[in-house]
């Protein structure tokens, strides 16, 4: 068990250790909420609504999907143009 004490401005310092285990770095969000008489704080990874596609489920599959494809080198172009690429598109096999 760590021991920390509480500063000018109620400030606490997270101990070392805990922030290495925790993963906490500067700039991090934390939630705060009291449980009988304990106070209990919990890493929150907050993201930004216009990216919170990315973090989907679907999202992360087609991107595993694609980095396959890429690996295997399973993928059309680099094109000179857009009209190439359509061109290429329309007789892929997809």
């Amino acid at each position: 068990m760590e021991v920390a004490k509480i500063k000018r401005n109620y400030q606490l310092t997270i101990p070392r250790s805990i922030r290495k285990k925790m993963k906490l770095a500067v700039g991090d969000h934390v939630e705060i909420d009291v449980e009988g008489n304990q106070v209990i704080i919990k890493p929150l990874k907050l993201i930004h609504a216009d990216q919170e596609y990315f973090y989907t489920k679907e999202w992360q599959d087609k991107e595993a999907e694609a980095d396959k494809d890429i690996e295997k080198g399973d993928l059309l172009g680099p094109f000179e143009n857009a009209n190439d690429a359509l061109k290429a598109l329309k007789k892929a096999e997809l």
